[in-house]
């Protein structure tokens, strides 16, 4: 699938920290993932307070949900990740961690990366939300 999709950084836009300006998809299928939550299989949130733990665990959610749909983390065309944080520092370090994290190639499309007051789940910190092109 990714010979139909392109990442395009302009000439007279500003240098990005990995991610493009531009996601351009040839593709007849899109799969919307929902935001990505910091749960365990059981439900349970995982690493209370803790930002790394929770990304580890988004990043493997967020993997067995693009893995349902045949995709992968290169698929992706479209993310947006929620931090509860207005700490440019956090912010700086989810995103850093992310693109660590066996998802990495999936922040090098389309992103945005948003300080939140709060999430769905008590003691949440973060949450991934994705896009994929499919083939076929």
């Amino acid at each position: 699938m990714t010979d139909k999709i392109t990442r395009i950084n302009p000439d007279h836009l500003h240098a990005t920290p990995g991610y493009h300006h531009i996601t351009v998809v040839e593709a007849a299928r899109t799969a919307y993932l929902s935001g990505q939550c910091p749960l365990d299989p059981a439900g349970d949130l995982v690493g209370a307070g803790d930002l790394n733990a929770q990304i580890d665990q988004v990043a493997a959610n967020a993997h067995a949900a693009l893995s349902a749909v045949d995709a992968g983390p290169e698929d992706v065309v479209r993310s947006v990740i929620y931090v509860v944080s207005d700490d440019p520092e956090v912010l700086a370090a989810a995103w850093f961690r992310l693109n660590e994290s066996p998802i990495a190639p999936a922040f090098t499309t389309a992103s945005t990366l948003l300080g939140v007051a709060q999430l769905g789940f008590p003691g949440q910190l973060v949450e991934v939300d994705l896009t994929a092109a499919l083939s076929g």
